[in-house]
């Protein structure tokens, strides 16, 4: 079995795989859990400020979207940070640190936007023990309407100045929590670095409303007869997380800077797709809240069976495919593939048909006895048929050799690289000439 221990920030683990701040990591007794299950760490469901605890909802807290088969796809959530005392909080971490010192153990934490309070939050924290802190920037509910979290994680200028506050009044490592909604994630992420951040986590809920009841008229989870916008998180948001961990991982101002990677981690599949991506560890919330702790279990044994078929450690996965990510402009123009169907798997359902018929581009017959044949002089290769065919592999795209003609543009394939920045359609690159 491969070697899944992790050293994050000098944070040591027994496996990369933490849950993220959130309901599952509210308390000792989870927590522990957790830890007896196989977990590799935690990020403490956040706290606040000294003070009156937190008010919650006393209704539902979370909407849902389902698959057809009511596979949970995302959760909508309104709950804010723990609304236990700070204190019993803090006596719960100085427990669970003591008694299980070889798991991480990160703090998050949100504060008014004042220098002082979060000196004074730092210094009790620290007597925890605890590994490090993680700065929740990213709460789009609830709190950044009191000028917290996401309120924070907004504006650059507002995270470089806290960070700096953290960095100045704590030994701890600081991890900067960031919110996707913003316009472009390598901003904060670069005022984050400024501040003196040791990493970064992203991504966090994203602000949304997940359904109405059309019944009553009111958003879900709706709270006598009222709804308001919550976070959402889960499955569907792992593309939206995977591309801000790349651009953060492929930004000269920020390549190297350590990321926890945050959003919809399900499988051990998806925990290495966000390594290779330029992710450290990995954080779950949504898979253990829907399958339970025992789900670690699946992620720690699919990760080392993958890392040993392909005679790779954790520390080489990690940044692996970063390289291979590009902007559009760079893409090989001269790679040219067709759709292929192979009749022996064909279940001849047709959706591939009705795909590309109704809203591709008619590159695909049927037969009267419905055997589907791809039109080379239509095909664009544009993935669709692959993506709605139901018997995986059915449906493959091939290239074409160097010398071929493709028989759309009756053009012969090139074997060099041709992209947009050098195409003759380009003004750009015409000008240049």
């Amino acid at each position: 079995m491969a070697d899944l221990r992790s050293d994050f920030l000098g944070i040591k683990s027994p496996n990369p795989f933490w849950l993220a701040s959130a309901p599952p990591t509210d308390k000792e007794y989870n927590v522990v859990r957790a830890f007896k299950a196989g977990w590799g760490g935690v990020v403490w469901k956040t706290l606040g400020a000294e003070g009156p605890p937190i008010v919650n909802v006393n209704g539902p807290r979370y909407g849902a979207v389902w698959g057809a088969d009511r596979r949970l796809l995302g959760l909508n959530n309104i709950e804010l940070i723990t609304d236990r005392p700070l204190e019993v909080n803090l006596r719960e971490i100085k427990q669970v640190k003591r008694d299980w010192p070889d798991r991480a153990m990160v703090v998050s934490l949100m504060v008014p936007c004042d220098e002082e309070s979060w000196k004074a939050i730092l210094a009790r924290v620290e007597e925890t023990e605890a590994d490090g802190v993680e700065l929740n920037f990213g709460c789009p509910h609830g709190m950044s309407e009191r000028g917290m979290g996401s309120a924070v994680g907004q504006v650059p200028e507002y995270i470089e100045m806290v960070t700096r506050w953290v960095k100045q009044h704590s030994r701890m490592p600081c991890i900067v929590k960031l919110t996707p909604n913003i316009t472009d994630i390598r901003k904060p992420a670069e005022a984050a670095k400024r501040g003196g951040a040791d990493a970064v986590s992203l991504i966090n809920t994203i602000s949304s409303i997940t359904s109405v009841d059309l019944d009553n008229f009111s958003p879900e989870p709706s709270i006598d007869g009222k709804g308001a916008h919550g976070g959402y998180c889960g499955p569907a948001v792992k593309p939206i997380a995977l591309n801000m961990v790349a651009e953060i991982a492929r930004d000269p101002a920020t390549a190297g800077l350590p990321i926890s990677g945050i959003g919809g981690v399900t499988t051990w599949r998806d925990a290495a797709e966000f390594l290779a991506l330029g992710a450290g560890n990995v954080q779950v919330c949504t898979a253990a809240m829907t399958y339970g702790f025992g789900i670690i279990k699946e992620l720690t044994a699919g990760l080392s069976l993958y890392l040993d078929q392909k005679g790779m450690t954790l520390s080489e996965l990690s940044g692996r495919a970063v390289p291979n990510v590009t902007d559009w402009q760079y893409l090989n123009l001269n790679y040219v593939t067709k759709a292929r169907i192979d009749q022996d798997l064909c279940i001849k359902c047709g959706r591939c048909y009705a795909a590309c018929e109704d809203t591709s581009h008619q590159a695909i017959s049927m037969s009267p006895d419905r055997v589907f044949d791809v039109i080379d002089e239509e095909c664009v290769a544009c993935n669709l048929c692959v993506n709605v065919c139901p018997v995986e592999n059915c449906i493959t795209m091939e290239r074409l050799p160097a010398g071929a003609v493709d028989l759309r543009t009756g053009q012969e394939v090139r074997d060099d690289h041709g992209d947009w920045t050098m195409h003759p359609n380009n003004p750009m690159a015409r000008a240049a000439e």
